[in-house]
């Protein structure tokens, strides 16, 4: 497989000690990966994950719950997704089909926490049932595929409730807790030792204390932002063919707003928000110009809504009944979807002018969505 790191790739000794004893585990591990934000959570969640298929497996599950700052999938998605090749560069982010997501439609889980919760644990137990499922009568897993559970920032407050319940829920076989080692920002950091577990410690989970290799947070922090925006941009952009030549945000609104758009009959799909209650007389306010969850929801009662991928909604003729959508998730599977899931996600500002003056021109070639 080769060795991993490459040379010009700096890991401290401590995240590599950490790394390797992990990978090094006799069955195979579930490691949750937590602490404050701007620490390299998702930094050493990569380099696990690139360690273990170099030296130990052909694939690895990724549970992404950082809705903020999501690692192979758009913003605003709690995902599952297996990966079978390494991503050398740790500061890249890679976009890859995810094996279920969920749509939260925010940028963070302190909008609904409960929901939150609910949408990590139901991707948590899809992961047990295709990816571990254990023979009771050998007392043994018939497919064993680690799990790495990258987490938010928010460990405070509520946050530090919400982190404590994914904790017992998944019950890991390592917690990866990466502190901030600054003086001044100590007090961001979790409690010390086995903190969700109310002192009642059965041996079975080892936790790995480690401090955070960054160190300019303020930095970090700012640029968190700008990776959003970057994040939405390289999504959409996945419309045009790889040889576009496309390489400014503004040949990128250019390119969206001349687009052909996939039609929507209003009568065939249902739209709803996320995180309130809009009455029906109302739920095209506000539509235009935003970004949309494409879900399939099922008809097993109680089921979460599966989420392909976003659009975006181009124009609304209510006189015609029709929705026009933007994405670039592949027809073969828009075909599936049925549910329309509006969230808070914003539209990158410097996408959003050539967008909106674009948007007066009348719609004159769309292609059928369903």
């Amino acid at each position: 497989m080769g060795s991993y790191p490459p040379p010009d790739i700096f890991i401290p000794e401590e995240w590599s000690q950490a790394a390797n004893s992990i990978v090094s585990s006799s069955t195979p591990p579930v490691v949750l990966v937590c602490g404050p934000g701007s620490v390299g959570k998702s930094t050493f969640a990569r380099y696990l994950l690139n360690l273990l298929l170099t030296t130990r497996c052909k694939k690895v599950a990724y549970l992404d719950t950082d809705v903020g700052q999501t690692e192979f999938t758009p913003l605003g998605l709690i995902s599952l997704t297996v990966v079978y090749d390494i991503t050398p560069d740790l500061k890249t982010k890679y976009l890859k089909p995810s094996k279920r997501s969920l749509f939260f439609g925010d940028i963070s889980p302190k909008i609904d926490p409960s929901v939150f919760l609910e949408y990590v644990c139901s991707i948590y137990d899809h992961y047990q049932k295709k990816y571990r499922t254990f023979d009771k009568r050998k007392n043994a897993s018939k497919i064993q595929t680690p799990l790495i559970v990258n987490t938010s920032g928010w460990v405070k407050g509520v946050g530090y409730e919400v982190l404590v319940d994914m904790l017992k829920y998944i019950g890991p076989t390592h917690v990866v807790k990466i502190d901030l080692s600054t003086e001044f920002y100590k007090y961001k950091n979790l409690p010390a030792g086995k903190f969700w577990l109310d002192g009642e410690d059965d041996g079975t989970i080892k936790l790995i204390e480690i401090d955070s290799a960054l160190k300019d947070r303020e930095i970090v922090q700012k640029e968190a932002r700008l990776l959003r925006e970057e994040r939405i941009v390289a999504y959409f952009e996945q419309c045009f063919p790889s040889d576009s030549g496309i390489s400014t945000h503004k040949e990128t609104a250019h390119s969206l707003t001349s687009h052909c758009p996939y039609q929507v009959p209003i009568a065939s799909i249902k739209i709803r928000h996320v995180h309130r209650e809009v009455p029906s007389s109302e739920i095209f306010y506000g539509l235009n110009a935003s970004i949309v969850g494409l879900a399939v929801e099922s008809e097993v009662p109680g089921d979460l809504p599966w989420c392909l991928g976003l659009g975006i909604v181009r124009g609304i003729d209510t006189v015609k009944g029709m929705l026009y959508v933007i994405t670039p998730v592949p027809f073969v599977s828009l075909k599936k979807v049925n549910l329309l899931l509006q969230g808070d996600i914003q539209f990158p500002t410097d996408l959003l002018q050539p967008y909106i003056d674009h948007n007066r021109i009348a719609l004159t070639t769309t292609t059928p969505f369903t």
